[in-house]
């Protein structure tokens, strides 16, 4: 059975409905609303084919149809029409351009995060930098006494990095810089996956002489390439959920509490391309999120993105809406991260 315009269009038309209303759609309710030019009757065979079809369930046996995460994929692909912004959500997003222009990248983030999940009324969960994505900018050592130094390691997204290193005698303050020199000249502008043993080898043969300073570096950097992969969880809107009917059900809402406690499985779940992705229903990667839809974006510096963004709300969200927004705020945070580093 092909699906044919008339299908389609009552298919777009049960979909408006429900993702506004929240109810199951009847027959009569497409036929009073919406012109399609035939009666209820034709409109109740068409929603039973569409319901064969895989594209409409029908939760209960005497209650109106709901999509499908089919027919969710097949509304966002082909049948959804694109929204602009509301002057409204234009100048709050302006006013966080503004706002954003001189924080660090750690609050940028968490400011993005929090407008998001305010505008699309979702739960938004944001990855910052992980160290692995981050170039470094800066190393340097000071003096704490005469026998301890603490390395600062800075990247281009805001991660520093400290660690205490014990030495016998710390060098003095001019031998200090000539060292940190030496230090910067190896390894600014590299990323941590790039700094391997031929650097270390390289490194260690600049600062010869200096064997305790090296020897006490050296575990630094290491732990700090361990630390790589790691990043924080920021999540914004948390019970957003709850005013959605669907998380009425006490054993949903606690489904989908459990999810947004479980970090890893978030991470896995929120994994993009740099174009925005939309996951419906049984297209996400984890069970508890069968019932989701997860929208999510890479944010970048310049050309390489350095962390993700996402939403995550019932199937039943605004999808033209909800997209709109993201790809200005995505867009926004880009130039902001940019400019910052000119």
């Amino acid at each position: 059975m092909t699906i044919d315009d008339r299908k389609i269009k009552i298919l777009q038309a049960i979909i408006n409905d429900y993702i506004r209303t929240g109810d199951p759609v009847g027959s009569r309710t497409i036929a009073k609303k919406y012109n399609l030019g035939v009666g209820s009757a034709t409109i109740r065979n068409e929603m039973a084919d569409l319901e064969d079809m895989g594209y409409l369930e029908q939760p209960h046996a005497s209650a109106g149809r709901i999509p499908s995460s089919k027919g969710y994929r097949l509304y966002v692909d082909k049948l959804m029409v694109d929204q602009f912004l509301t002057p409204e959500e234009d100048m709050r997003i302006k006013q966080y351009i503004i706002d954003s222009a001189m924080l660090e990248v750690d609050k940028i983030v968490r400011q993005t995060s929090a407008l998001l999940s305010e505008l699309t009324n979702l739960t938004c969960v944001m990855q910052t930098p992980s160290v692995k994505r981050s170039i470094i900018k800066s190393v340097q050592l000071l003096k704490i006494d005469n026998n301890t130094l603490v390395s600062v390691i800075l990247t281009d997204t805001g991660v520093i990095k400290n660690h205490m290193l014990r030495i016998k005698n710390v060098p003095a303050i001019e031998e200090l810089n000539k060292i940190n020199a030496v230090i910067n000249g190896r390894l600014i502008n590299l990323s941590i996956e790039k700094i391997n043993l031929e650097v270390i080898n390289q490194l260690k043969e600049d600062l010869y002489g200096y064997d305790d300073v090296f020897n006490a570096l050296l575990p630094a950097l290491y732990e700090t390439l361990n630390e790589s992969d790691s990043s924080e969880v920021i999540m914004e809107g948390t019970t957003n959920i709850f005013n959605y009917p669907e998380y009425n059900d006490i054993e949903k809402a606690k489904e989908m509490l459990a999810l947004l406690n479980d970090k890893e499985a978030l991470i896995d779940l929120f994994k993009t391309s740099d174009d925005i992705t939309i996951r419906i229903g049984e297209e996400n990667y984890k069970p508890q999120a069968k019932e989701c839809s997860v929208i999510s974006a890479e944010y970048s510096l310049g050309d390489r993105p350095i962390g993700t963004i996402g939403l995550i709300g019932p199937r039943r969200i605004n999808y033209s809406r909800v997209i709109v927004i993201m790809a200005e705020i995505v867009k926004e945070l880009n130039n902001i991260l940019k400019n910052q580093h000119l």
